[in-house]
């Protein structure tokens, strides 16, 4: 890495599911459970602290990304849908499915598995591979968009605000090159994290308003600052911010979870037991519970942190 942390291994990393079809977007619910997405199955799981586990909904497509939203909702990003790979010990995503027409954001009851579309496009352009979200706590959330790639070209990511009820979309930053990721709020909300998977660079817009980010010049692509390039073939994913402000990110190919402080400097390196852990998220009375999916093998892991996650709006 570049400041030479070296990677540790977790003294207790407990599997708390296994037999998922690659696992994504965890959420620590307020009954000890935690919600996930099935990118593959395309349904929304809950995960009992048994280890249990009893869908939710099936929303079909790609539900890529999940957050609780306001009065006990869930709010998907779907990606539209992926065709498959699989071998034994390992399920992966290879091209936009056979009946890809696009991505969407959704709103889950999951009390009765009701699946309402709030948004598939942003103006005259189609939502492309919603990722991930992150509510702002003031009407609306943030999201994620991975872009598509095909054989012979792609969409480009990009970074999008909408409101919570469906009235309101803005496209906030474009393009994102390499996909835009994992995507978070520092605890004062004043600062946007965005992770672009295959450069393996974390960016950083400072928030002026509901849908308004401030952009830096030229040459950024998309007007964020860089906060951290990641060393190596390292791609990025899901992320989640501490109590303290750090940026977690689930980091690809070599297979860990990196600790980020908002300066860039990398603090901590965790590795896990496979090498594409997508996604984390903090939970338990004290906020130090990390829920992580290992999404080749199709397990939820959890493990403690050394510090508190970050509580989040509606949580």
């Amino acid at each position: 890495m570049p400041n030479a942390v070296t990677a540790e291994t977790p003294r207790e990393l407990r599997i708390l599911a296994e037999g998922l079809r690659f696992p994504e977007g965890p959420v620590a619910m307020p009954d000890g459970s935690v919600a996930l997405v099935e990118i593959e199955a395309g349904r929304i799981t809950r995960v009992a602290p048994d280890g249990t586990k009893s869908v939710i909904a099936r929303p079909g497509g790609g539900p890529n990304g999940l957050a609780l939203g306001p009065g006990g909702s869930l709010y998907v990003t779907n990606n539209g849908g992926f065709a498959w790979h699989e071998e034994p010990g390992m399920l992966r995503p290879v091209a936009p499915s056979a009946d890809y027409r696009g991505g969407r954001i959704e709103r889950i009851d999951p009390a009765t598995g009701a699946v309402t579309v709030l948004y598939e496009r942003c103006g005259e352009h189609l939502l492309s591979g919603p990722n991930d979200l992150v509510f702002d706590g003031q009407g609306g959330f943030w999201f994620s968009d991975l872009g598509k790639v095909r054989p012979r070209g792609r969409d480009h990511g990009a970074v999008y605000w909408a409101a919570e009820d469906g009235s309101r979309i803005v496209e906030a930053a474009h393009p994102v090159p390499g996909g835009a990721n994992g995507i978070g709020l520092s605890p004062d909300g004043r600062t946007l994290y965005v992770a672009e998977t295959e450069t393996g660079r974390l960016w950083a817009f400072d928030v002026l308003g509901p849908g308004v980010l401030r952009k830096e010049p030229w040459p950024s692509p998309h007007g964020g600052r860089l906060v951290c390039q990641f060393p190596g073939f390292r791609r990025l994913d899901s992320l989640a911010v501490t109590a303290a402000g750090n940026i977690v990110v689930a980091t690809l190919v070599a297979g860990e979870i990196s600790t980020v402080a908002p300066s860039g400097e990398i603090l901590r390196v965790v590795k896990m037991p496979e090498r594409m852990p997508t996604n984390i998220c903090f939970g338990g009375p004290d906020m130090r519970t990390a829920y992580v999916t290992l999404s080749l093998t199709g397990r939820l892991a959890a493990l403690e942190w050394d510090e508190p996650g970050l509580r989040l709006p509606h949580a």
